[in-house]
């Protein structure tokens, strides 16, 4: 496949061309002359809104402001996490005036958000990994407030702060653990070492806070693959807000 574009007022052209058929997907190699543009760069201009399911329209042009979060700062998801669409300046100010403590974290929504569940069962259906970007000042708000209810927006919130607990316990189990193996797969909070840990959420989070700075980072950029199951105990969110 073949589609001419236009960036920055110069004319490009991109090709697809399929690889190999696996199981459940494909592989897909794209290229495009001239080079100097980034994949990103080529998408932002080729791609269309990925709408949720349960909106019945095509995309529109103006959904690339409409289909995003008030407060969204960084690019890198694939989609908007849709709970926190219902979020409005005016209900922000709300919240402020009901000292109601908001802070934010990142997680960059992957493509596995729109495969759906084949597997007959739970053990064989296969999470994306994603990432995740949060500040250190974050986790000591966190730390702060662990006494209060601590309401996740969104399964991405959720998802991102009980990965912070794991992460923590990990710093724990294992102190030298170098930055790029402070990950969570798929089904780490199911096994051991992980499974067996008693720790606090003030001792987890505390561990991960002393860990960031030790190794001079002030902001936690990471992979998270944790799948929530049923029977999943939480360690940081009382409550979650969803669509």
């Amino acid at each position: 496949l073949e589609k001419q574009l236009i960036i920055n007022n110069e004319e490009l052209i991109m090709k697809a061309a399929l690889i190999e058929k696996l199981t459940d997907a494909y592989v897909v190699e794209f290229s495009w002359q001239p080079e100097q543009y980034s994949f990103a760069e080529v998408l932002q201009q080729a791609g269309e809104i990925h709408l949720p399911p349960y909106i019945k329209r095509k995309a529109a042009e103006e959904d690339k402001e409409r289909y995003q979060t008030i407060y969204a700062a960084h690019e890198g998801s694939v989609a908007a996490p849709t709970a926190g669409l219902h979020f409005t300046s005016n209900i922000f100010s709300c919240l402020k005036e009901k000292n109601i403590i908001t802070d934010y974290v990142t997680l960059h929504v992957g493509a596995g958000t729109f495969k759906p569940v084949k597997a007959e069962v739970m053990q064989d259906h296969e999470m994306h990994a994603e990432w995740i970007d949060v500040a250190v000042s974050a986790i000591e708000n966190i730390i702060a407030n662990l006494a209060n209810t601590i309401v996740a927006t969104g399964t991405t919130s959720l998802r991102t702060i009980e990965s912070l607990y794991w992460l923590g316990v990990k710093t724990i189990v294992e102190p030298a653990i170098t930055e790029d193996k402070l990950t969570i797969h798929q089904w780490d909070v199911y096994e051991a070492p992980l499974i067996s840990v008693k720790y606090t959420a003030i001792e987890a989070l505390t561990a991960l806070v002393n860990w960031m700075k030790n190794s001079n980072v002030t902001r936690l950029i990471t992979k998270t693959q944790i799948l929530i199951a049923p029977g999943y105990v939480f360690r940081i969110a009382k409550a979650l807000i969803t669509n």
